[in-house]
């Protein structure tokens, strides 16, 4: 059948893979960093005060000190190519997409800031991509974040008249590729150290403990993850000592515990003088990784009487992370690809 010729191009229909993480503001400004938490503490999935009583908070007092406070942290991580997480998440799309092939389309999105998830996926309906995989790079699953980068596609897809068809990625806290990835990269990092650590400390994102009586299960994930982990190390490492902590507290409400500042401090004091910390819920390293844990947690270590401490990096486009994220969205594209 021959098309009219004033007739619309038509896109030749496509399977498309869109990585999603969290966010980062597009500088580290105060101005740039104002913005980015301005969404990001909006959000009712991040922060589950009604409106009413969250509104002035943010608006009056945390918008007016935290953005140059953060700028600062930004700062100290930012580089050539911007915030870690832009880079490493973008760096990630690319070589998945040298892995898929021209087969498929890659691209990746944030939910807070740019490139924005809902225009990202607008833009590969727009490149012919009728069926498309969202994968969300949170291993452990919580409201927070998988389910918020959720809310935000259902919203574009509200706006949308011809909808892909869409499938997303599930939490794979515990798919043995992860744990066999999480083993590989991290007995190389641990194997690279000019020291012997004593203690191998797994630090998660923290989150209000109410979230886990409400029914999330992130922390539950967050622990099973740490278990199998430590479990897959023990042949190569037996002294190797596995401890579990919770990172990020922010407000008065009580976080799951223990607190990563807590248990650095703690172990200093009680005689231990070497220590790695490795993030094994974070797909790829960020402000929260290389400003938290490598600098702050450095000092809170030293400080407090520790004299060799290692931040180790995520997975983020190590040989172990790729052909672990390759054979998740293959799995997931079963049916979709030839």
């Amino acid at each position: 059948m021959t098309l009219p010729a004033n007739h619309p191009p038509v896109a030749r229909p496509r399977v498309g893979v869109l990585l999603v993480n969290l966010g980062t503001p597009d500088a580290p400004t105060p101005a740039a960093v104002r913005r980015y938490l301005k969404e990001f503490l909006w959000d009712r999935r991040v922060v589950e005060i009604p409106r009413g009583v969250w509104w002035p908070i943010l608006n009056l007092i945390i918008l007016n000190t935290r953005p140059r406070k953060s700028a600062h942290a930004y700062a100290q991580v930012w580089g050539p190519d911007g915030s870690p997480l832009a880079a490493i998440t973008k760096g990630q799309a690319e070589a998945l997409q040298a892995r898929l092939g021209d087969s498929v389309m890659v691209r990746w999105a944030m939910r807070y800031g740019n490139p924005a998830l809902g225009a990202e996926v607008q833009a590969m309906k727009d490149a012919g991509c009728e069926r498309i995989l969202v994968a969300p790079l949170y291993p452990q699953y919580s409201g927070a974040t998988t389910a918020s980068a959720l809310d935000a596609l259902g919203a574009r897809l509200a706006a949308m008249r011809w909808q892909p068809a869409l499938r997303t990625l599930p939490p794979y806290y515990d798919d043995p590729a992860h744990i066999e990835a999480l083993r590989a990269d991290t007995a190389r990092q641990l194997r690279a150290l000019d020291f012997v650590p004593e203690v191998l400390l797994l630090s998660f994102h923290g989150m209000p403990e109410r979230t886990l009586h409400l029914g999330d299960p992130y922390h539950c994930q967050c622990r099973k993850t740490a278990r199998l982990l430590a479990e897959a190390l023990a042949a190569e490492f037996p002294a190797l000592r596995v401890e579990v902590s919770f990172q990020s507290r922010f407000g008065r409400a009580k976080w799951l515990e223990p607190a990563t500042d807590a248990v650095l401090t703690a172990e200093a004091q009680r005689g231990t003088r070497r220590l790695a910390i490795a993030a094994p819920g974070f797909s790829a390293d960020c402000l929260e990784t290389r400003e938290e844990l490598a600098i702050r947690g450095h000092e809170q270590f030293t400080d407090a009487g520790g004299t060799h401490f290692a931040a180790l990096d995520c997975l983020n486009t190590s040989d172990a992370g790729m052909a672990m994220l390759e054979d998740l969205v293959r799995r997931e594209l079963s049916g979709w690809l030839a």
